[in-house]
């Protein structure tokens, strides 16, 4: 599911990337580990070129699929490779937008990870980076009374359960500080770090049936950016920038 503050935030990056490129040339965006294109086909419906670089050869098939059916197949370009490996298969230094949703929980090296999700990206170019919250979790399992669960997940290191045991999918989950730090560390300026689940993962579903879509998404516009609220929020947002 596509986040609106995220996509929120990604449009006003693809405004300043077509303000600075011109009229003639579309926005690159590569969006690593994007599988079956959740956020690829919204992009280039858009008008953006998007490469998806993905290990899984099933979702990349998904990914076209869809895309053609949605009539952009030839703004989508589909690549199978390694996310820690990512200058062996497409061009280093050239993408507007880079994205990493949803990878650096699974990834064996997430710091080189991130390194080469900067080194795709031009010179002030953006990379964008959507994570696992680790303090959501802990209060979504005390909420539906695992408190033992949630216990290991605020104590662990890696802020998961018995990591290595396969008892957890995630191999990691982040905290907002944890996430700054290790995206600062590869070389790029976080420029901004929201909350994508502030408010409406915490809606029981019998009072989401009686809310309005639209006060309920303009709530968690407000709510993504507030430090108390971003806190929880299932999930931790940041976009940063390459330097130039």
């Amino acid at each position: 599911m596509v986040s609106e503050a995220v996509l929120s935030a990604l449009n006003v990056e693809l405004v300043a990337v077509r303000r600075r490129s011109g009229a003639g040339r579309p926005p690159r965006v590569l969006d690593v580990g994007g599988g079956s294109g959740v956020w690829a086909v919204p992009l280039a419906e858009a008008g953006c070129e998007v490469t998806v670089v993905d290990a899984s050869p099933n979702a990349l098939a998904t990914l076209r699929t869809r895309a053609a059916d949605r009539g952009v197949l030839e703004r989508v370009t589909s690549v199978q490779g390694d996310s820690e490996a990512l200058t062996a298969v497409v061009e280093p230094g050239r993408a507007d937008l880079v994205l990493g949703h949803g990878l650096l929980e699974y990834v064996e090296n997430p710091a080189a990870a991130l390194a080469e999700l900067s080194a795709v990206a031009a010179p002030g170019g953006a990379v964008s980076v959507l994570v696992a919250n680790r303090h959501a979790t802990v209060l979504h399992r005390v909420l539906s009374g695992r408190v033992t669960e949630a216990r290991d997940v605020l104590t662990s290191a890696s802020g998961t359960l018995a990591p290595g045991t396969g008892a957890d999918p995630l191999l990691r989950r982040f905290d907002a500080v944890g996430l700054s730090e290790l995206v600062a560390a590869a070389g790029l300026a976080v420029e901004l770090l929201q909350g994508d689940g502030a408010v409406t993962d915490l809606v029981p579903g019998s009072v989401l049936e009686t809310c309005s879509p639209s006060d309920l998404a303009e709530l968690e516009l407000l709510a993504a950016r507030q430090p108390p609220l971003r806190e929880l929020a299932s999930r931790l947002h940041v976009l940063a920038r390459r330097p130039r």
